[in-house]
Order: C-alpha cells, then sequence, then structure tokens
C-alpha cells in the first residue's frame, strides 16, 4: 500500500498541531481532505494512547484543573426536539488538568460538563500521580463531590471563583468581563493560599482556542465529528507537552524544554518525526520511548 512521504506527512501534522483547519492543511501541503482526516485520525488515537501509557508516577505537586466549552455539530440551542442528549451533537467540554509547575497536561478528557465525566476525569487525574497534592479548581460543584471520593483526605483541595461584571463604559460586544473578585475557598486538607490559583491552566485555554482551529470561537471551524475533536485534542496535547517549547520553562532551564521534560517523562526534546515514529509503532501495536 503507498504510503505519504515522510516530509509531507510531518508538514500536515505540524500544520494542524499549529492551529490550521483541515481543509486549509489540505490546500497547503497539495493534497486531498481525505488524506489529512486519515493521518488526523491515526495520529489522535496513538497519541492518546501514548499519553495513558506514559503519564504514570508524575511527581505534580500544585496541580490546576478546568474545563472549555465548543460544540459539535450544532449548539446547544438549536438541537432539534428529536435529537436532544445524542451524545456527540451540541456542547462538548474539554476538562484539563495542568502541573503549575512544569506546565505538563497531566490528564484530559472530551465530554460532558457533568457528574459521570467529572468522576471518570479526577479517577485519572489520581490514578497518574506520585504522590499527595495540591489540587485547585474552579467552583463547579461537583468537584467538590468527586475530589472527596477519589481522594479522601489524601489531598490539599481549595476551590477559586472568581467574581465578574460588566464596565458599563465599555460597548465593546467581545469584550472580557472585568474580574472584582477572587474568593478562595478551601475544601479538603490543608492547602497553601499562595498556590490556590487557575491562572496556569486558564492561560492554557487561550492556547487551545490559538492552536486548535475547531475551538475558534465565531467561525464555521466548529467540529463536526465528535470523534475528530477527540482525535484534535490528543495531537494538540502530545505536541504541547512533548514537542513544543515552553517559553517560561526554556528561559529558566537555559536551553529548549517542553513540560515533558520538565517533569521527567523524556530526556529530550521530541521531533515531529519522533512523533511520527511513535505513530507508526504504536500503529503496529508496540509501545516504547523514542
Amino acid at each position: 500500500m503507498n504510503k505519504l512521504a515522510l516530509e509531507k506527512r510531518v508538514q500536515i501534522l505540524t500544520a494542524l498541531a499549529e492551529g490550521c483547519s483541515m481543509r486549509s492543511t489540505a490546500r497547503m501541503v497539495s493534497v486531498s481532505i481525505n488524506t489529512v482526516v486519515k493521518l488526523l485520525i491515526e495520529a489522535g488515537k496513538s497519541c492518546a494512547r501514548y499519553h495513558h501509557e506514559a503519564m504514570w508516577n508524575l511527581p505534580c505537586q500544585y496541580l490546576q484543573v478546568d474545563e472549555i466549552w465548543s460544540f459539535c455539530r450544532m449548539k446547544d440551542r438549536n438541537i432539534p426536539d428529536e435529537r436532544r442528549g445524542e451524545y456527540g451533537i451540541g456542547d462538548v467540554w474539554t476538562w484539563t488538568a495542568l502541573d503549575a509547575e512544569t506546565k505538563l497536561i497531566a490528564s484530559y478528557l472530551v465530554g460532558l460538563r457533568d457528574l459521570p465525566h467529572a468522576r471518570v476525569f479526577m479517577d485519572d487525574i489520581a490514578s497518574r500521580l506520585a504522590g499527595r497534592v495540591q489540587l485547585t479548581s474552579d467552583g463547579l460543584k461537583v468537584y467538590v463531590r468527586v475530589v472527596k471520593e477519589t481522594f479522601g483526605t489524601d489531598i490539599d483541595y481549595a476551590q477559586l471563583v472568581k467574581v465578574y461584571g460588566t464596565d458599563p463604559l465599555d460597548d465593546r460586544v467581545y469584550s472580557p468581563s472585568i474580574c472584582l473578585d477572587c474568593i478562595k475557598t478551601p475544601q479538603i486538607g490543608n492547602p497553601n493560599p499562595d498556590h490556590i490559583s487557575t491562572s496556569f491552566v486558564e492561560r492554557q485555554n487561550l492556547s487551545m482556542r490559538m492552536r486548535m482551529r475547531r475551538f475558534t470561537r465565531l467561525t464555521n471551524a466548529f467540529s463536526k465529528k465528535i470523534e475528530n475533536l477527540e482525535h484534535a485534542v490528543a495531537l494538540y496535547f502530545m505536541h504541547y507537552n512533548f514537542v513544543c517549547p515552553h517559553q517560561t520553562l526554556s528561559k529558566e532551564a537555559g536551553r529548549k524544554m517542553t513540560p515533558a521534560m520538565a517533569a521527567g517523562v523524556t530526556d529530550h526534546r521530541w521531533t515531529m518525526e519522533d512523533l511520527l515514529a511513535m505513530i507508526d509503532r504504536l500503529s503496529q501495536n508496540e509501545f516504547q520511548n523514542p
């Protein structure tokens, strides 16, 4: 069977990881849209599997969790009555857990913003940690319940609730609301007030919107299939953790440093060729670190 040249595959994955849409990628690389979709699916499955098998015994001390909204096919308000409740149509939330020190995305989940998905997300986080951790979330109520169920008292957990308001003199339609106050509420254990923050994970939300075309607001670039959204998210986090140097980490280390390097998951910065080699190996059902 004919296989696309390595250079073309690198160009496709790089474009997708840097925020290009699938159709613009196909035009830039001069391949068919079906070729781009096929490679995205292959990459997404392999990246999700590698993340699952490599992210263990993580030395995280301060985790921040959040959820970022997107939608698939149509927004909730436009779903016809006969299709309401059908998974993969309407609002979709991506749950993320970020280590405040290494900036590593330790866990993520694409799904709904409800109790069952919160349980799956928190169970996955707990299974990957090497020791006790301080966790900060927003004010979503289900967090308190699932954190208690998952960790019991073996965690320092707090919620940070931001109070927003509007400026009556600001007539810009899409300007962000003004943060009026931040309320820190310890929930379990003895969380350090200096580390009760969601700033890093909220900044990660911006990176996701900038570097995944399907997360861009007010466009027609939204996902049409929930599976392709899951593949795009898996590719993005693999590229973010292993390939893309983090500016703050690199400045502190004096060399190009990725979150996975800072967390000790790998000892070197991956190239896109390394990423493709991993995809090829896992496509053949073999797992090993490059």
